[in-house]
């Protein structure tokens, strides 16, 4: 498998951190293994990009976490606070724009590469 090119990558992971906890909350490594079960392992995002992210978007206030011990280990649950999402909403709907203004350059006249 290629990996990702992370400059045509940035903003994607702040997206499906987000959008995932949007269901639930999750420790850190869960939401790596999520990301990589979820995009088919086309997304594989190290926890060196993770856990960056995700203090991040909890000093922003996008987050929030609480420490629970589970099965000896503690970990660190983060889930969404209403400002993560409306970051979300936010994000999504760029997403949405974006994707929707590429896909006819890439399908018209040939100029896509079929997978």
């Amino acid at each position: 498998m290629a990996s990702t090119n992370a400059t045509f990558m940035n903003g994607v992971p702040e997206l499906l951190v987000l959008r995932l906890l949007r269901s639930r909350e999750m420790y850190g490594y869960e939401i790596v293994q999520a990301i990589r079960q979820e995009t088919g392992e086309v997304v594989t995002l190290a926890e060196g990009v993770v856990y960056p992210l995700l203090h991040a978007l909890e000093k922003d206030g996008a987050l929030t976490s609480r420490r629970a011990t589970v099965g000896g280990r503690s970990r660190i649950y983060y889930a969404l606070s209403p400002r993560g999402t409306s970051r979300l909403s936010e994000l999504a709907a760029m997403w949405t724009r974006l994707t929707g203004a590429l896909r006819p350059l890439m399908t018209e006249d040939g100029h896509a590469e079929h997978a």
